[in-house]
Protein backbone atom coordinates (compact mmCIF):
# COMPACT_ATOMS: atom_id res chain seq x y z
CA UNK A 1 0.00 0.00 0.00
CA UNK A 2 1.37 3.73 -0.76
CA UNK A 3 1.44 5.91 2.20
CA UNK A 4 1.01 9.69 1.21
CA UNK A 5 2.84 12.33 3.23
CA UNK A 6 1.05 15.79 3.59
CA UNK A 7 3.24 18.64 4.18
CA UNK A 8 3.21 22.65 3.89
CA UNK A 9 0.24 23.50 6.46
CA UNK A 10 0.71 26.30 9.20
CA UNK A 11 -0.83 29.70 10.54
CA UNK A 12 -1.20 32.19 7.81
CA UNK A 13 -2.72 35.91 8.08
CA UNK A 14 -5.74 36.23 5.73
CA UNK A 15 -4.42 37.09 2.21
CA UNK A 16 -1.38 34.86 2.39
CA UNK A 17 -0.75 32.02 0.68
CA UNK A 18 0.75 28.30 1.40
CA UNK A 19 1.68 25.21 -0.78
CA UNK A 20 0.59 21.88 0.69
CA UNK A 21 2.60 18.68 -0.47
CA UNK A 22 1.66 15.22 -0.65
CA UNK A 23 4.28 13.44 -1.75
CA UNK A 24 3.84 9.22 -2.36
CA UNK A 25 6.10 7.18 0.09
CA UNK A 26 7.34 4.47 -2.70
CA UNK A 27 7.98 5.31 -6.74
CA UNK A 28 6.46 1.64 -7.22
CA UNK A 29 2.91 2.64 -8.18
CA UNK A 30 2.32 5.36 -9.86
CA UNK A 31 -0.37 8.34 -8.57
CA UNK A 32 -3.19 8.35 -10.46
CA UNK A 33 -5.93 10.97 -9.91
CA UNK A 34 -5.48 12.69 -6.75
CA UNK A 35 -7.95 15.10 -4.71
CA UNK A 36 -7.63 17.36 -1.61
CA UNK A 37 -10.33 16.84 0.98
CA UNK A 38 -10.41 19.69 3.79
CA UNK A 39 -12.49 19.36 6.98
CA UNK A 40 -13.26 22.27 9.27
CA UNK A 41 -14.22 21.73 13.09
CA UNK A 42 -18.01 20.58 12.87
CA UNK A 43 -18.01 20.12 9.34
CA UNK A 44 -18.04 17.23 7.30
CA UNK A 45 -15.23 16.42 5.13
CA UNK A 46 -14.96 18.29 1.52
CA UNK A 47 -13.87 18.33 -2.11
CA UNK A 48 -11.31 20.65 -2.77
CA UNK A 49 -9.82 20.12 -5.90
CA UNK A 50 -8.90 16.77 -8.57
CA UNK A 51 -6.33 16.50 -10.85
CA UNK A 52 -5.82 13.62 -13.26
CA UNK A 53 -2.70 12.07 -14.27
CA UNK A 54 -2.17 13.93 -17.27
CA UNK A 55 -3.15 17.56 -15.08
CA UNK A 56 -6.81 17.83 -15.60
CA UNK A 57 -7.87 19.93 -12.74
CA UNK A 58 -11.07 20.55 -10.85
CA UNK A 59 -11.99 22.85 -8.07
CA UNK A 60 -15.00 23.45 -5.75
CA UNK A 61 -16.61 26.65 -6.61
CA UNK A 62 -15.20 28.77 -3.10
CA UNK A 63 -11.87 28.47 -4.12
CA UNK A 64 -11.34 28.75 -8.08
CA UNK A 65 -9.54 31.33 -8.77
CA UNK A 66 -7.44 31.26 -5.55
CA UNK A 67 -6.29 27.54 -5.29
CA UNK A 68 -4.00 25.52 -8.10
CA UNK A 69 -3.63 21.84 -7.92
CA UNK A 70 -0.71 20.61 -9.74
CA UNK A 71 1.37 17.58 -9.49
CA UNK A 72 4.71 16.10 -10.58
CA UNK A 73 4.70 12.37 -12.04
CA UNK A 74 8.41 12.28 -11.84
CA UNK A 75 8.68 12.81 -7.98
CA UNK A 76 4.84 10.98 -7.13
CA UNK A 77 3.62 14.15 -5.83
CA UNK A 78 1.20 16.62 -5.89
CA UNK A 79 0.11 19.87 -5.24
CA UNK A 80 -1.91 22.53 -3.80
CA UNK A 81 -0.96 26.11 -3.96
CA UNK A 82 -3.56 28.47 -2.22
CA UNK A 83 -3.70 31.90 -2.50
CA UNK A 84 -5.79 35.20 -1.54
CA UNK A 85 -6.30 32.57 2.18
CA UNK A 86 -9.49 33.54 4.02
CA UNK A 87 -10.39 32.41 7.60
CA UNK A 88 -13.05 30.33 6.37
CA UNK A 89 -10.67 27.87 4.90
CA UNK A 90 -9.63 26.61 7.98
CA UNK A 91 -9.25 23.25 7.91
CA UNK A 92 -7.69 19.84 8.19
CA UNK A 93 -6.59 19.30 4.69
CA UNK A 94 -6.17 15.45 3.28
CA UNK A 95 -5.06 14.31 0.24
CA UNK A 96 -6.79 11.02 -1.08
CA UNK A 97 -4.84 9.17 -4.33
CA UNK A 98 -5.45 6.46 -6.50
CA UNK A 99 -3.21 3.95 -7.95
CA UNK A 100 -2.68 0.44 -9.35
CA UNK A 101 -1.17 -2.40 -7.72
CA UNK A 102 -0.97 -5.78 -9.10
CA UNK A 103 -4.35 -6.66 -7.52
CA UNK A 104 -6.32 -3.62 -8.88
CA UNK A 105 -7.13 -0.16 -8.43
CA UNK A 106 -6.53 1.07 -4.66
CA UNK A 107 -6.68 4.34 -2.91
CA UNK A 108 -4.64 6.11 -0.11
CA UNK A 109 -5.29 8.93 2.48
CA UNK A 110 -2.37 10.78 4.08
CA UNK A 111 -2.83 12.01 7.43
CA UNK A 112 -3.46 15.49 7.54
CA UNK A 113 -2.37 19.05 7.66
CA UNK A 114 -3.35 21.98 9.54
CA UNK A 115 -4.32 25.21 7.64
CA UNK A 116 -4.97 27.89 9.81
CA UNK A 117 -5.89 31.51 8.69
CA UNK A 118 -5.93 34.59 10.73
CA UNK A 119 -8.38 37.06 10.49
Amino acid sequence: QVQLVESGGGLVQAGGSLRLSCAASSSRFRLNAVGWYRQAPGKQRELVATVTRDGSANYTDSVKGRFTIGRDNAKNTVYLQMNSLKPEDTAVYYCNANYYTGLGLSASWGQGTQVTVSS
